[in-house]
């Protein structure tokens, strides 16, 4: 079998799918992609299953080294890449040879890059998905972030295909500011209709601590709502409001149970667009309109073939 080594891991290197669905019951965290956008047209590019596995690499500073011809693609944040010192673009497909190295600088906009080779990355399935969620030490590699030396098996077909590209008018412009639309949740009465207006009113900024369970955000506090709930269940996208008032959007990584209020959710079509927001990044919230935004989801999920 093919193999992919890791010569260099960088920040944070994981092996990533659509995600763990249906485990949350067993406390176990849905992990996935973060930017679904990027990580479909990598696999699209490929003519992988939606499900195969890539990598994620989140600011880069990586490299790789192939030791079996493999066919590429690489979408999401623009990391300079090079292939044994030749310039490789993002969103177009690219062939590593046996023997040549990837090299991954850091990140010039957006966040994350995706990394898909044909056929996948064929590391074990636990409960239907090869994620990696670093927090339930599931998926990947053993659980945890790659590190150097971890050889990755692919299931390379060896089918030739000429290059193919995303049609520009699909490629994001990560350095554009982030309006993000809400849906109201069934707590947006527990907050005053003061906190409900500072909320869209203001301007976000993406802090530090942000990671794959949730992205925080620093602004003016919003306050008038409940100190906290009776514990639940948390979807992808749900905007909680903590007892200081900044908001943390829940992202796949996130706990299965929560006790802060929750204003809404963040449309799942506008959550690519935050999983390449780096810190201090400005974010504004919109109010969202149920159909329009369900209408989106399911033209990009009958598009690139997703069950969901």
């Amino acid at each position: 079998m093919a193999t992919l080594e890791v010569i260099r891991p960088g920040t944070l290197t994981l092996v990533q799918d659509t995600g763990r669905l249906g485990v949350a019951s067993h406390g176990l965290s849905q992990g996935g992609a973060a930017d679904m956008h990027a990580y479909c047209w990598a696999n699209y590019l490929l003519g992988n299953p939606m499900d195969c596995a890539q990598l994620e690499i989140t600011l880069g500073q990586a490299s790789f080294k192939a030791h079996a011809d493999i066919e590429c693609a690489l979408t999401g944040a623009d990391m300079q890449a090079s292939l044994d010192g030749e310039p490789v673009y993002t969103w177009k497909t690219f062939m590593m040879r046996k023997g040549q190295t990837l090299q991954l600088g850091y990140a010039r906009s957006g966040l994350r890059a995706y990394l898909a080779v044909q056929g996948g990355i064929h590391t074990p399935s636990v409960l239907g998905s090869r994620s990696t969620v670093v927090r339930n030490q599931i998926g990947g590699v053993e659980g945890r972030p790659l590190q150097k030396g971890d050889k990755l098996p692919i299931l390379a077909s060896l089918v030739r295909h000429s290059p193919r590209y995303v049609p520009p008018r699909f490629i994001p412009d990560y350095d554009k500011p982030i309006e993000l639309h809400l849906l109201a949740s069934s707590q947006w009465d527990y907050f005053s209709p003061e906190a409900r207006n500072q909320f869209f009113d203001n301007h976000y900024h993406v802090k530090p601590e942000s990671d794959r369970m949730g992205c925080r955000l620093e602004g003016n506090a919003i306050l008038g709502g409940p100190a906290g709930i009776i514990s639940e269940g948390i979807a992808l996208g749900a905007v909680q409001i903590p007892p200081n008032g900044q908001p943390i959007v829940l992202l796949n990584d996130r706990q299965t149970l929560g006790g802060y209020p929750k204003l809404g959710c963040v449309a799942r079509i506008d959550l690519p667009r935050l999983a390449q927001a780096r810190p201090g990044k400005d974010i504004r919230f919109i109010r969202g309109d149920l159909v329009s935004l369900r209408k989106a989801w399911q033209r990009f999920s009958h598009f690139f073939g997703l069950p969901y």
